[in-house]
């Protein structure tokens, strides 16, 4: 099985060296800096369980994806729309797309029956030019609970969890998840097959869609996000506000808002991706997360008073050029 991963940063690169150090095909799509690393002189991917190097192609050509049967899509959920109809020319018919962004995918509402059925969220998908560009039948959806960061130019540090929860939008049981699912345990991550994925896409999303922009608003790790009744009492809420909206869609959360709170600051001084992005003078990922739960709270009716709150504010900042910078 031919793998390749377009937008190997963190997280995609990690996935890609992994594959790769496991004997499979692996082709890394990146740019700058890291790509020029990766390509002279590997992935080097520092781990508690042990450093190692891989050697997977790597190239900023697109169009390389055209050679492999997955493409592992690890860019940023904003940076999709721009290389959509790249991506459309260079993929191959019956190519699995694995959609690895954070946040809600914009194949969410694809072929899903119900009030919103091909529903197009243009804070993730704007113009539906993403959903025009990959066949519905290619997507196999993906949650990731994976940290990890760039700590220089080809060096990748795995922070923790390994575990790639993958899927069928349409929530069948196929023979190709299966298949990926193997190449991914064979790379020594945790890659189970979810028949109900949306579950576990909202699980995670009232974790990030509060403490991504907390974390990035504040300047704080997860850790020290602890240790501030007030900023607990803010994420609590925008964590409230999300799970109102998951309910609106039929989703029943399989664990309490407080629990899923302890879990996060758990993981301790760990800075979230988005708080990595601020820091660095990136963009912020933030319309596939506050902002998707905005646009569908506005639509089943369900008011994110606190959510929309946080997300104007960052908003902001990125109108006024980051006036509290954080580099």
């Amino acid at each position: 099985m031919r793998f390749a991963v377009v937008g190997a940063g963190a997280i995609g690169g990690y996935v890609g060296a992994c594959l790769a150090q496991a004997g499979s095909e692996v082709t890394l799509v990146a740019r700058g800096a890291h790509l020029a690393a990766m390509a002279e002189r590997g992935v080097r991917v520092l781990t508690a369980d042990g450093d190692f190097t891989a050697h997977p192609r790597a190239t900023g050509d697109i169009g390389a994806v055209a050679d492999a049967d997955v493409v592992f899509l690890g860019l940023k959920a904003y940076s999709l729309p721009e290389v959509a109809a790249a991506l459309h020319r260079a993929l191959r018919p019956g190519t699995a797309v694995i959609a690895a962004q954070n946040g809600i995918p914009w194949w969410y509402f694809q072929g899903r029956p119900g009030p919103y059925q091909d529903v197009v969220i243009e804070s993730v998908d704007p113009g539906g030019v993403v959903s025009k560009a990959i066949d519905p039948a290619s997507v196999v959806g993906c949650v990731v609970y994976c940290a990890a960061e760039i700590t220089g130019p080809g060096v990748i540090r795995h922070v923790e969890g390994k575990r790639f929860s993958i899927g069928e939008p349409d929530e069948s049981v196929s023979e190709r998840c299966g298949e990926i699912s193997r190449a991914l345990r064979a790379a020594g991550l945790k890659a189970p097959v979810a028949a109900q994925l949306r579950t576990q896409i909202w699980l995670k999303m009232i974790g990030n869609v509060s403490l991504n922009p907390v974390t990035a608003l504040l300047g704080a790790t997860l850790g020290e996000l602890g240790r501030s009744p007030a900023a607990l009492r803010l994420v609590r809420a925008m964590m409230t506000e999300s799970a109102a909206v998951a309910q609106a869609l039929g989703i029943k959360l399989p664990i309490s808002i407080d629990r899923r709170l302890e879990a996060a600051i758990e993981v301790g001084d760990h800075r979230t991706s988005m708080l990595q992005d601020r820091l660095a003078g990136k963009p912020l990922e933030l319309d596939c997360l506050t902002g998707a739960v905005i646009e569908i709270g506005d639509r089943a009716g369900v008011g994110v008073p606190q959510t929309r709150a946080v997300h104007d504010l960052l908003k902001a900042f990125g109108d006024l050029g980051d006036p509290w910078s954080l580099r």
